[in-house]
């Protein structure tokens, strides 16, 4: 049936992208988040303690991610995303002093492998065939049954990249999505895979301009309003029920679930969804970074594995951070800050101003088992639809992925094609 407005309940990514387009295309969108801003797990917030605007944690997307570059589009984002024009990825191994950079060449042809300079060091161009094979991984096999986890380019490569990527140990992983984010990425060449990252926030790349654009389209976000339950009569969502109180679903409105795997799964019961989480761990730290300090640089031999450098703060990333999520913050913070001086040249100086961010649940265990529970986004109920970086996309929880969930919601909604080919 065709519907004439939708109810969106969640403000993330998915659901700013679900109601954009539904908005776009003349929907009466109403749009509610439990939370006191929009942007779910990838917010930006000013931290007193700092004196600064940061973001949650360092969301990186690439140059290829065909979503990403259609969201901003659609809600008119003029932020540019920072980053190099090439894929170059500079590593420091802190363990062994090393520091190479991995330089990979625009074209889909991957001449790279045979330029030592642009390479693994300690490398040869067969070592980067497992690559290949990669790309043909099956449901049900982790990346490890796919390929050996082990040698340099396993090592210093493959491993922290998957690791990042996937959140989860790379060797346990999924090797379908390893595959699929492949496949958009390093298999077309350094262009696609261009790493891009939001300046100067999250906050400013993505949500603020979303959240304004909704606004001149008649979509106002309702913020600190928790769904409880949902009642259903017969085959269609008949009423959400708000904290707040009960609001009925008219007959020609469409109802957009675009919350945390967890959420959904006690507001739908029997709907299964992934029930394994991988935590991130990121350190804020407010000081310049030196001059000439890379805006991303990958470090192993050590607890941090990702440094970020903007203007005027200096931030690490740390994936499938479990281990460290009861680790006392300071102990955390000094840790991280010894290893960010060595690998930026800046022994000696203190602790600056800090602050810890703990996702404890930030994505969905990468595994194939976790993979498998991931529900498609048409329900049972013929107004009701999914979204969010959990459903069946295709892809690791990313900013992309949610995006794309976001996109095809809606336009399930519309009785559109997909355009991502998921649902």
């Amino acid at each position: 049936m065709a519907f004439a407005k939708a109810h969106v309940v969640g403000a993330g990514l998915a659901g700013l992208n679900a109601a954009s387009v539904l908005a776009k295309a003349g929907l009466a969108v109403s749009l509610s988040d439990s939370a006191v801003r929009a942007g779910g797990r990838c917010r930006s917030y000013f931290d007193p303690s700092l004196g600064l605007t940061i973001d949650n944690g360092n969301h990186l997307v690439l140059a290829s991610n065909p979503a990403v570059k259609a969201f901003r589009k659609r809600i008119g984002a003029e932020e540019p995303l920072a980053g190099p024009r090439h894929a170059t990825f500079p590593f420091a191994d802190l363990a062994t002093g090393e520091r190479w950079q991995l330089r990979i060449n625009d074209g889909a042809l991957p001449w790279w492998v045979a330029v030592p300079s642009r390479r693994v060091p300690a490398t040869t161009m067969l070592d980067y065939l497992p690559l290949g094979k990669l790309l043909l991984g099956k449901a049900g096999q982790t990346i490890g049954q796919v390929i050996a986890p082990k040698g340099p380019v396993w090592e210093r490569m493959l491993a922290p990249v998957m690791l990042a990527v996937l959140n989860t140990d790379p060797a346990a992983s999924s090797a379908v999505l390893a595959a699929n984010v492949l496949k958009e990425t390093l298999a077309k060449g350094g262009l696609a895979s261009a790493p891009r990252i939001a300046s100067p926030t999250l906050g400013a790349a993505f949500i603020d301009p979303a959240v304004a654009w909704l606004a001149r389209h008649g979509c106002q976000l309702a913020t600190g309003r928790r769904l409880k339950s949902i009642r259903i009569e017969d085959d269609r969502v008949a009423a959400l029920i708000w904290a707040d109180g009960e609001e009925i679903i008219a007959p020609d409105a469409a109802v957009v679930l675009a919350v945390p795997a967890w959420v959904a799964g006690d507001l739908l019961p029997g709907l299964q969804v992934p029930d394994e989480h991988r935590a991130i761990v990121n350190a804020h730290f407010a000081v310049a970074p030196p001059s000439g300090a890379p805006e991303m640089l990958g470090l192993l031999g050590s607890t941090s594995e990702w440094v970020f450098t903007h203007p005027d703060r200096i931030s690490v990333t740390i994936s499938a951070a479990d281990r460290l999520v009861d680790t006392p913050r300071e102990e955390l913070a000094r840790t991280i800050w010894e290893e960010v001086t060595r690998a930026l040249g800046m022994e000696g100086m203190p602790l600056p101003f800090w602050q810890i961010v703990k996702e404890k649940r930030a994505t969905f265990a990468a595994t194939p088992e976790q993979d498998a529970k991931r529900p498609p986004q048409r329900t049972a109920y013929r107004n009701l639809f999914l979204a969010g970086d959990w459903v069946q996309t295709g892809l690791p929880a990313t900013i992309e992925g949610a995006l794309r969930s976001g996109d095809s919601a809606a336009r399930m909604v519309l009785g559109q094609p997909l355009v991502y080919g998921r649902g």
